[in-house]
């Protein structure tokens, strides 16, 4: 029997790129764990978990935002960058927090929101109480309205959460005022990064973090903070650089103003962004040398389970990363994404935001098999890997009530998409409780309420047993940890006979080869080959939806 003490990963001496090829484990506080049970994740809840992210081997932590908010979208609409949220703690909590997690080998990543802030942000406030063409207004995007009484909205920019994107102001008279972007809800104002205000305050907010020890910045949406400041419409087929208010060209020269503040210290900090881009070559532009160090993966993210779509996911994103030299990155989720166990288990296995419906079937039975196999393919992947929080327990997604929804997607369109909440729902550690160990058992209901079966998918209920996805995710990473082949950055494709158009397989280094069965029919094993894992039960052939690391024969 496999115990949690034997697959404890040793930290490893810092390494001077360990961001190329690290374990990154995505937290969402208000899920991970409550420390003071008042049904809200903290940071005395992660705290208590450190030895248990330890021993699941992961290199660094990336929170998602933890500061002051009145959280209208989740914490990304933060009202001051300095403050961590009262609910979560305090910023000497935080402190020790991620001088803790070092201690034990584990590295922190924190999010920061260049485009928007919050609606009660002191900058937000003071622009509003300032008036029409203040200085203070000149840090967003105020803007009078069309038409000869101003009612109209200065343009027609769709919100990325759905309908427009600019909300109407009141004088002090009671009349109407200007009108304020957002390209997210009303509560997130844009900001305006032509004003050197904007731009010095946050390269301060980078180094506020970096000298309490953060080993790095996650960049949301980072592609869209620069704006065509003469607001035109975005054009039916924008081409490079044509979009009003996505990837423009003047974006880069923030991004190196950011690498030069992460490069001024003795360790140099990492930026990771979020980019959201279909344009290979555009994405690439954002990985230059004095740019940021590494960008999230979507296209694998959103791809179907299917061979011939997966490997062209894999081999664009490795060919688009080569000319800037920086790794790739992998993720199967985050806390946007329907969870790889519901989305697999789909007719359609894809992901689209606009496609989100309550009710979809899946099939669990087959979305945990093909979840289990598409684990062993990322973390066998070269570049760095992302886990969001609870699918290495292998949750599905979680079918929240609508009376407890509270994600503004589902508002904004109406109570058509469900929304992010169901990937959202605080995790289950243990088998009974109050909340299933997320907070101490007596304490109150978690902010989201966790499905009864979630008791079968707790740490407690996997812990030590080998065939669990908990215990196919701690061997997998401390075999990425271990094996030399996969801290390498090479992949050569393998052609297996016979596999036809169902097989992903490929090697990696001297001996180390990863085989994935996406088909219907059993796959022979490459002669002489070694099982070092695999995903499900191997009989000299793998079957359909399932993957094997093998040891290949010298």
């Amino acid at each position: 029997m496999t115990t949690t003490s034997e697959l404890a990963v040793e930290p490893q001496p810092p390494a001077p790129e360990w961001w190329r090829n690290a374990v990154i484990y995505q937290i969402y506080p208000r899920s991970f764990a409550d420390g003071n049970g008042d049904g809200t994740g903290d940071l005395a809840g992660v705290r208590s978990r450190l030895g248990y992210l330890r021993d699941l081997g992961v290199d660094a932590i990336w929170y998602t935002p933890w500061y002051a908010s009145p959280l209208a979208d989740g914490g990304y609409d933060v009202r001051d960058y300095r403050r961590i949220d009262p609910a979560f703690g305090s910023l000497e909590d935080a402190e020790a927090l991620i001088a803790e997690a070092r201690e034990l080998g584990i590295r922190t990543v924190v999010d920061v929101v260049p485009n928007h802030v919050s609606a009660e942000h002191e900058w937000f406030r003071a622009a509003l109480a300032a008036g029409p063409g203040s200085p203070e207004r000149e840090r967003f995007w105020f803007h009078d309205g069309r038409g000869t009484d101003g009612a109209r909205i200065p343009t027609g920019w769709v919100s990325s959460f759905q309908g427009q994107t600019w909300t109407r102001t009141t004088n002090p008279d009671g009349s109407p005022g200007q009108w304020y972007l957002h390209l997210f809800t009303p509560e997130q104002p844009d900001l305006n990064w032509n004003h050197p205000d904007v731009r010095q305050e946050h390269e301060d907010v980078l180094r506020f973090w970096f000298d309490r020890g953060a080993a790095g910045i996650r960049i949301d949406s980072a592609a869209l903070i620069v704006k065509d400041p003469t607001l035109p419409e975005v054009p039916e087929a924008p081409g490079p650089g044509e979009h009003p208010h996505l990837d423009r060209d003047e974006i880069h020269d923030i991004y190196r103003g950011w690498r030069h503040v992460a490069d001024s210290y003795a360790e140099p900090r990492v930026l990771v962004g979020e980019v959201w881009l279909a344009d290979h070559e555009r994405f690439a532009q954002y990985l230059r040398p004095d740019e940021m160090h590494t960008a999230f993966n979507f296209d694998f993210m959103a791809r179907p389970w299917d061979a011939k779509e997966l490997r062209e996911s894999i081999r664009m994103t490795l060919e688009a990363h080569a000319p800037v030299g920086a790794p790739a990155t992998w993720v199967l989720s985050n806390h946007d994404i329907t969870r790889p166990v519901t989305r697999y288990g789909r007719e359609d296995s894809s992901f689209d935001f606009t496609a989100k419906r309550f009710g979809t079937p899946f099939d669990l039975a087959l979305g945990t098999r093909r979840a289990r196999a598409a684990a062993l393919l990322v973390a066998a992947l070269p570049g760095a890997l992302y886990v969001y929080q609870g699918d290495e327990l292998g949750l599905p997604e979680a079918d929240v009530p609508r009376s407890a929804i509270q994600d503004p997607m589902h508002f904004r369109s109406e109570g058509v998409d469900p929304g992010r909440d169901g990937c959202r729902v605080p995790l289950p550690w243990t088998r009974t409780g109050t909340s299933l160990g997320f907070g101490p058992d007596g304490g109150a209901a978690p902010w989201l309420p966790q499905p009864a079966t979630w008791r079968d998918y707790s740490v407690q209920a996997q812990d030590g047993d080998p065939g669990s996805m908990l215990s196919l995710y701690r061997r997998a990473l401390h075999l990425r940890r271990e094996l030399p082949d996969l801290h390498t950055e090479d992949l050569a494709w393998l052609e297996l006979g016979g596999e036809g158009d169902g097989v992903l397989a490929f090697a990696r280094g001297a001996g180390f080869a990863c085989v994935v069965n996406l088909g219907t029919a059993p796959v022979p094993l490459p002669a002489g080959a070694t099982v070092l894992l695999a995903s499900g039960p191997v009989d000299g052939t793998v079957g359909p939806d399932t993957a094997v690391w093998l040891d290949l024969p010298s």
